[in-house]
């Protein structure tokens, strides 16, 4: 009898709790999570597909944008000094909707602020310092309840012409040494300010390093000599790479295609909301069921080892 008035307990209990919850909508409520990105193309990249991700879990994610193309953490406080000493210049306001960052910042109350360093600059820790203190300090003035994170950047592609720099004047030779010294900057900073990294670089060196699962350079193909429409095989790339327009053959070694896209977007979706991506049912057309169930398992493992 006791048992039987145990269980019994236990589902009015469940019982309860469900009815509670449905007339409170948190069942079937969507959360809807708050995001300013201070960045450049590789934040719009890895957030591209970030709110299909987001729907297809039943979230929702309204983005501020205080992006510029090829934008260092040195020039978003530029611009920001550039504001506060001179309000009505419209120098000083170059993100959406002609505003400045503290506009941006004080406009709404954002959950989560993110910021990255320029890809080309990203493996040399002297370009981040002061910046990333000052903003993050000008951050915390507006936003003191946000969660700020830093967004790691990745490598450029393996047969890039050049990779970014590692030190004041010297550029690193391989996409490996461009992923190591970005990676360690990106550290070193998240520690100094006490935060978390949204770790996309790692996700990506780990398809990339991946023998199984890496880009490798097609070498068959020749540039010099490629005619419209030809292309190399370029199967598991993460980048842009070989692309046509208006006749002219265009190589991008460093901006991603959709699925590095797609593998930023599971890696900030894991990060945002704390959840497996390993189910997600979102993928991009163009992506293959195989290489997403690669790209997933990709962001789940940089999730995991990437947090400070």
């Amino acid at each position: 009898m006791r048992q039987f008035f145990k269980w019994f307990l236990s589902v009015v209990l469940v019982v309860t709790g469900l009815v509670s919850n449905a007339q409170t909508g948190s069942i079937s409520s969507k959360k809807t999570l708050r995001v300013l990105l201070i960045g450049n193309s590789f934040s719009q990249n890895a957030s591209t597909f970030l709110p299909q991700i987001a729907k297809d879990d039943g979230n929702n994610i309204v983005f501020g944008h205080a992006e510029l193309p090829g934008c260092p953490l040195q020039r978003h406080w530029q611009l920001a000094e550039l504001n506060s000493a001179e309000p009505e210049n419209p120098k000083g306001k170059p993100y959406e909707g002609d505003k400045s960052l503290r506009m941006l910042l004080s406009d709404s109350e954002w959950d989560v602020i993110t910021m990255q360093q320029y890809s080309m600059l990203s493996g040399n820790l002297n370009t981040y310092k002061p910046y990333a203190q000052q903003l993050y300090a000008l951050i915390r003035q507006y936003q003191p309840k946000a969660r700020i994170l830093l967004h790691q950047t990745w490598a450029y592609r393996s047969d890039s012409k050049s990779f970014g720099e590692v030190d004041n004047g010297k550029l690193a030779q391989t996409e490996k040494e461009m992923y190591e010294k970005s990676r360690a900057a990106y550290h070193l900073m998240a520690r100094e300010l006490n935060l978390n990294i949204i770790p996309t670089g790692d996700a990506f060196w780990l398809i990339g390093s991946n023998p199984k699962t890496s880009f490798k350079k097609d070498e068959s193909f020749d540039p010099l000599k490629a005619v419209y429409p030809a292309l190399p095989h370029e199967q598991n790339s993460l980048h842009a790479g070989y692309s046509w327009s208006n006749g002219k053959l265009n190589f991008d070694s460093h901006h991603a295609n959709d699925a590095g896209k797609y593998l930023g977007g599971l890696v900030w979706y894991a990060v945002l909301f704390n959840k497996p991506v390993t189910q997600m049912k979102f993928k991009p057309q163009s992506v293959s069921d195989e290489f997403a169930a690669q790209l997933k398992a990709a962001a789940t493992a940089a999730v995991k080892g990437g947090k400070q």
